[in-house]
Parts: structure tokens; sequence; C-alpha cells
């Protein structure tokens, strides 16, 4: 089969519309049967439905632990973004490939691909595994049940490179992510009469406010690491949605937030504060009014952080395969934390592109990064070479 270039690997993987409410198999049996050509056996690791699967692949010698190349299908979604193109048509403008998902994160993915050809007419002495998931951005769900069956297998992998969009710089660590939903019950009346009344809108605020002391309390008093974008413990209510008119009492609101949590820092045990003061100054207060108010916190996503050694090993030849001296520590998160978690797999996070410039209309991926990235894995080839 003939290698093909990493932009038209892209523009093949941009055009399936992977928005995370969507399947992602179209994308995985397009990949299979491009693997397929070189001889690649693919495993696809389903979720409950059947309309969506991680894809696992090895190069080389199975019998042996080698490195991971991790990334995600799943998109977020275009709706109400003002595009001046196709998100799903990869166009080139002014040294840039514009389309959803370019920067965040099939060009790591198509780059990967587009160095199979090499990896397959080299003399492998470590083989290089390819790791394909879905559901990473609604919090890093599908790479779960992939890890659950590598872990199964008679070899596990020793390193991870996860390529997240880090503009090629080496990242050794991000925090951790707990995102609730709230729902707060109370009871309806006429606004005339608000004291016979729960008002949920007025007891969801009393949360948020509370979240944003928590978070106000870690900005100024929590653990601290200059080397992160944020370099502390974050808190932060993302949407809400409560009543019906002025003059009623509202008796539901609801509102999502999150912690984003430094690695020396329990993320359990802020939500823990957070449900305590729920449960045990809101509740009975609500009560005393109306006995069937209640407040309940589900838990939407929780993944953990990674914070590897700078001095290891895996982050020793990811600098010099990025040919940079230097590493940092981000707020986002990524699957880099459930590799680590779940299988104690060395891992980093390197890859074309910068957050910035995800979730965006217009989203891109500069064609420069593109190409770093290229000449990364070639060396990465080479590395998977040597005795």
């Amino acid at each position: 089969m003939p290698a093909l270039k990493s932009r038209d690997i892209l523009a093949d993987l941009v055009g399936f519309d992977t928005t995370s409410r969507n399947s992602n198999l179209a994308l995985i049996d397009h990949v299979a049967d491009y693997l397929s050509g070189f001889g690649i056996l693919c495993e696809r690791i389903f979720d409950e439905t059947g309309e969506k699967a991680n894809l696992f692949a090895t190069i080389g010698p199975a019998d042996q632990p080698g490195i991971v190349l991790s990334g995600h299908t799943d998109v977020v979604p275009v709706d109400g973004q003002d595009w001046t193109s196709e998100p799903f048509r990869l166009i080139e403008r002014d040294g840039r490939l514009i389309g959803r998902g370019a920067c965040d994160m099939k060009g790591f993915l198509a780059s990967a691909l587009a160095a199979v050809p090499a990896m397959v007419a080299a003399d492998l002495k470590r083989p290089i595994h390819l790791a394909f998931s879905y559901d990473e951005e609604v919090g890093c769900l599908g790479v779960i049940r992939l890890l659950e069956w590598l872990g199964e297998q008679a070899v596990r992998p020793q390193y991870c490179i996860v390529g997240e969009p880090t503009g090629m710089e080496v990242v050794v660590a991000h925090k951790a992510k707990r995102s609730m939903r709230v729902t707060v019950r109370g009871r309806s009346c006429h606004s005339s009469l608000s004291p016979q009344g729960v008002n949920a809108v007025e007891y969801a605020a009393m949360l948020i406010v509370k979240l944003r002391e928590i978070g106000r309390r870690l900005a100024e008093a929590g653990s601290r690491d200059p080397a992160y974008d944020v370099p502390y413990t974050t808190a932060h209510t993302g949407v809400i949605d409560g009543g019906q008119a002025l003059n009623i009492v509202p008796d539901l609101c609801r509102f999502d937030c999150e912690f984003r949590v430094m690695p020396d820092e329990d993320a359990d045990a802020l939500v823990a504060e957070f449900t305590r003061y729920a449960e045990e100054e809101l509740e009975p207060e609500m009560r005393r009014i109306a006995p069937e108010a209640a407040i309940d916190i589900a838990m939407m996503a929780a993944f953990p952080g990674i914070d590897t050694a700078p001095d290891g090993p895996l982050v020793t030849v990811a600098k010099r395969l990025a040919r940079s001296n230097g590493h940092a520590k981000v707020a986002y998160g990524t699957e880099a934390g459930r590799f680590n978690a779940m299988l104690g797999i060395e891992t980093v996070i390197c890859g074309p592109g910068h957050i910035a410039q995800a979730h965006k209309p217009d989203e891109y991926l500069e064609i420069a990064q593109l190409d770093r990235c290229d000449a990364f894995l070639a060396d990465l080839v080479d590395w998977a070479t040597a005795d």
C-alpha cells in the first residue's frame, strides 16, 4: 500500500463527524482498513451499545514491552459556532489546516498513521502500539474499556505518549478533574407568598458561592506549582438552568460545576466538602419548610491527574525526540492519567497544535506543527529499532 502524507490522512479523518454524541465506527473501520493494507491486525474494543469502539494495533514484536501512541477519535460539537468553512472538510489557509478536530486531536492520529509504513519497514526491537479511543471529550471514558482489555494481555506496554496538542513540547503533568451535575429541588408557590416556598435557584446560588469560596481558598492557600499554566486547584461553574417566570418561586434548578485539582491535593475530599455543605447546611434548612426538598450531586466525570517524574526515562527520550530540553505542566485533562493510574504505564503528553486553537470555530493546526510531529515520530521509529 502506498504511503500517504499526514495532511492527506488528516483530511480523511476530519471528514468523519465523530462528535462525541455520534458513533465513531466509520472512522475506526477506515483506520482498520488502512492498517490492514500493511498487514497489521487491529483489535476493536466496543462500548456497551456497540456503536463506538476503541482500536488497538501493534507493529513490531508483540512479546516485548513497547510504547503506545494514544489519541482520541471524538471531537466537540460545532453547534452554534460561526465557522467560515465546512467544519468537517479540511481546508488549508495561510499555513493552517482548518477543520473540527484538526488540532484536538486528529492531527496526531494522522501523523501516527502516516508513520506506519516506516514502522513496518523498520526492524523494530520495541513494538509501537496505536491506541485510538472514543468519548475522551466527555470525561476520558472510552479508554477505560481499552485499558481493562490491555490489562488482561500477557505483555503490557512500558511507555505511552498521548498526542494532545502541546505545541510539540513535552508535558509531564496535568490536573485531576471532578465534574458534577447538581440538581436542587425545592417547593413552588406564587412569588407574593415566597416565604412559603423553597427557592431552588437561591439554594443553587448558595452552592455556587460555596464552590467559589473553596476555589478562592485553594488559590490563596492551597498547593501551588509555577510549572503549571494555572498553578493551583480551580473551581468553576459552567452551566445553570432554573425557574419559569418571575412571579413563580422555582422548585427546580440545575447547574454543572467542576474542580481541576493539583496532583498533591485530594479531589474526592473537595467533592466531599462541597457535598457536606449541601447535606448538612442547606438541606435541613430547606426541609424545615418542604420535607420533600433535596439536593442531588451526581458525578459527571472523574479522571485522575498525572505527575510523571521529569527525569524519568520516557521524559528523557521524549525530550530528545522533540528536540527540546524543557517540559511543562497543564491544567487541562487527558487520558494520560488513566494509562498511569490503571496500568502503571509511564506516560507523557506531546502532540501538534496548541490547546488554545481547539474547540473553537475555525479550529486549526499549523502545518509547521504537523511537520514537527512527523519528524518526532520518524525519530521515534529510529529509537524503537535501537538495541
